[in-house]
């Protein structure tokens, strides 16, 4: 073999060697990029039907804004792991206009159009009522902070209740509130003539019994109403050491007791389900200095969190307001869902409705799970402290911080 030959057979043999060499660094590079590659996250559209025009609008668009910030952050920590797999929640809201017809146009919209398979947050019990009628019938999951205890139940195994209700919330309420004012003996209510009011009367009228007080008189209007004038005049002519609005909303609330100052009365004023001070102030004034509100959440004192502080001023650059009970449970439906999803390992709303009753979640407040199967046959309520407030010198005090029982006896907090 001449030498010219075996040189090339070499160089051949070299070059071979090389490439084969590089394609297998190239190859183990490949693979060891798409091991430590982040998965790509899907997306779970999270469905709200709320109001977003009229007397409730800040409400719904305090939810909207809250159910956003829930999900960033749970897409900054990683996003929801089920099952190899990443997921993150988008928020999609329809104004529900805080009536049924309109909450059966969202239903429609949420289920048939955008094929939404989870509700993260509903308000008002007539809307609600529409859309759990679709709801439990196509395995959706429905998160809502509508009051009417007629919307739970053992029929209901896919509803949960993200905030307090008038049956979590008035009994403690009137309680706390009796044993400061003693000298309460009777008590005038009013409330819209609406599902949400007229099953907030029953639960306020037993609560007000429960305490020795007597109901003189319970009176209605309707939403959307601006003058108060003569029903002002019909609860002031009752004389009653207290008045409670149960479950009016803050600015109907404020000119009520606007008008019933005008007329002289000056007892006790209680807004049930009051939600907060600044739509109060707004249409009450001073006329609204004593008032009690049972939904409300101070945002001053050692107690809050650096967080809840900028939830807050986010909130109030949006809004105009502080944040209330209604709207905080949009946020915490979200964390509660996350934690149902990653125990259960499954985005299934069923598998995640048999997981949430079992789970403790973060929720804004600290530490929460679900319970009141004592009260509605099934534990599908969020349990969150009752938060007891007091306009005074036009601000709003924290009184009394009432952390659910059961919760204590579970030693989640």
């Amino acid at each position: 073999m001449h030498i010219k030959s075996i040189h090339n057979n070499l160089y051949e043999t070299y070059m071979s060697l090389t490439s084969s060499r590089s394609f297998s660094l190239c190859a183990a590079a490949a693979l060891a990029l798409a091991v430590h590659a982040p998965v790509a996250a899907q997306t779970i559209k999270l469905g709200l039907s709320v109001p977003l025009s009229g007397a409730g609008a800040n409400w719904g668009k305090g939810g909207e804004w809250l159910c956003q910030q829930a999900a960033a952050e749970i897409a900054k920590e990683g996003g929801v792991k089920v099952s190899g797999k990443v997921y993150n929640f988008e928020c999609v809201a329809y104004d529900n206009k805080y009536n049924a017809a309109d909450g059966t146009r969202v239903a429609q919209t949420l289920l048939s159009r955008d094929k939404v398979r989870f509700i993260g947050g509903s308000l008002g019990t007539a809307p609600v009522r529409a859309l759990q009628s679709r709801t439990e019938r196509e395995s959706v999951l429905l998160f809502t902070v509508a009051w009417g205890a007629s919307i739970k139940g053992p029929q209901y195994p896919l509803t949960f209740t993200q905030m307090n209700t008038p049956n979590e919330i008035s009994l403690p309420l009137v309680r706390q509130i009796t044993r400061s004012q003693p000298q309460i003996k009777t008590v005038a209510l009013l409330n819209p003539n609406d599902a949400t009011g007229q099953e907030t009367e029953q639960i306020a009228r037993k609560a007000w019994a429960a305490a020795g007080v007597k109901v003189v008189s319970s009176d209605w209007y309707e939403r959307g109403s601006s003058e108060f004038q003569p029903i002002a005049t019909k609860l002031s002519a009752q004389k009653p050491d207290a008045v409670d609005l149960c479950a009016s909303p803050p600015s109907d609330a404020g000119l009520v007791f606007k008008e019933l100052s005008a007329l002289g009365w000056n007892g006790v004023k209680v807004v049930e389900v009051g939600t907060g001070a600044e739509g109060l102030l707004a249409t009450g004034g001073t006329a609204v200095e004593g008032a009690y509100l049972g939904a409300a959440v101070t945002f001053d004192g050692p107690q809050v969190t650096l967080r809840q502080r900028a939830l807050n001023e986010g909130a109030r650059a949006l809004l105009g307001e502080s944040l209330n009970a209604v709207q905080i449970g949009f946020y915490d439906s979200v964390k509660a869902l996350r934690a149902a999803m990653e125990k259960a390992q499954s985005v299934e709303p069923e598998a995640v409705a048999k997981m949430l009753p079992s789970v403790t979640f973060d929720s804004f407040y600290g530490k929460s799970a679900f319970g009141g199967k004592e009260t509605y046959g099934t534990p599908q309520q969020m349990l969150v402290p009752v938060i007891v407030t007091q306009v005074r010198s036009g601000k709003l005090v924290e009184v009394a911080r009432l952390v659910p029982q059961e919760l204590r006896v579970r030693g989640v907090q």
